[in-house]
């Protein structure tokens, strides 16, 4: 190789500085990603060592005792698990088809903007308010007491608005040229949203899901408004202890009854019931992501 060609490609100053800010740049980012991670790490761990002492098989399928300062959180966990499900099963779908509906069907007037608007400040409501609305339209107005259904369907409400946006995000990431090719062979509106946009939104929709559960299984104030009570011991291992019209336990509550509430309750008790309540919740959200990414890779594009 000549000297000349060989000088074409030497690196130059500016280039040997653009390459050392680009590095730069990369391990800040990396420096960024891992203090967002490592807390979590933290949290999660001091959580796991505080509760060894009580996680076992027993503590999940037997019921509190001794005023609750010992046993297990069978009571509470189903409880949970009941709200959750009651309050996915009825929202979801709520949520998705009115996704449709504005994204899909509605003309872009001051109405619909006014709705969107409605559940973009829906969203931000502290959920002490969705609480007392709870209590006052499905306790008290429609007359379903304090019960499951009535903590469910406040749950419902107030997650509304997150399976709302993200849907109608899902449904937008579809290109239009695949609505086009659609009506261009005499296609319905409703057989290309039932066949091409559905599908291949599925995946964002399910992010919208997830984010459900996860915020319907923390939450205190709504549930104890509507439905949760104190303790109530059902048969242990019975799946099917509660009915939607009865009062529950719920893992949240249980953890701030226990936390604030009873004394002398042994250290590791709270840990342990903050745990199950977090792997609950990282099992429905696993699940949910497979079941995505599943999806995601037979898309097309």
């Amino acid at each position: 190789m000549s000297n000349t060609t060989q000088a074409m490609y030497t690196e130059t100053p500016f280039v040997r500085t653009k390459r050392r800010y680009q590095g730069l740049a990369k391990y800040i980012f990396m420096s960024m990603t891992l203090l967002m991670i490592l807390p979590l790490i933290l949290i999660v761990g001091y959580l796991f060592v505080k509760a060894a002492p009580v996680l076992s098989l027993d503590f999940i399928f037997t019921n509190p005792i001794r005023g609750m300062r010992d046993g297990g959180i069978w009571a509470a966990l189903l409880g949970t698990i009941y709200l959750v499900v009651i309050s996915l099963v009825t929202s979801a779908p709520i949520g998705v088809l009115a996704a449709v509906y504005l994204n899909e069907y509605a003309k872009d007037n001051w109405f619909t903007r006014i709705i969107n608007l409605a559940v973009v400040n829906l969203a931000g409501v502290p959920s002490i308010v969705h609480a007392l609305f709870g209590l006052g339209a499905f306790v008290l107005f429609a007359g379903m007491g304090r019960s499951i259904i009535a903590a469910s369907l406040t749950l419902g409400i107030m997650t509304l608005p997150v399976i709302i946006a993200s849907t109608k995000e899902a449904l937008g990431a579809v290109p239009i040229a695949f609505r086009e090719a659609c009506w261009n062979v005499g296609a319905t509106r409703w057989q290309t949203i039932r066949s091409i946009v559905l599908p291949n939104s599925i995946s964002g929709i399910l992010t919208g899901i997830i984010l459900q559960v996860s915020r319907a299984a923390g939450e205190t104030a709504p549930i104890m408004f509507t439905g949760a009570v104190f303790f109530k011991a059902i048969p242990e291992g019975d799946l099917l202890a509660y009915g939607i019209f009865d009062q529950c336990m719920a893992l949240s509550m249980h953890l701030f009854t226990i936390s604030t509430q009873v004394p002398n309750v042994p250290t590791a008790l709270p840990y342990g019931t903050a745990v199950v309540l977090l792997g609950t919740v990282l099992l429905v959200n696993a699940v949910a992501i497979v079941l995505r990414v599943y999806l995601r890779s037979r898309k097309k594009w």
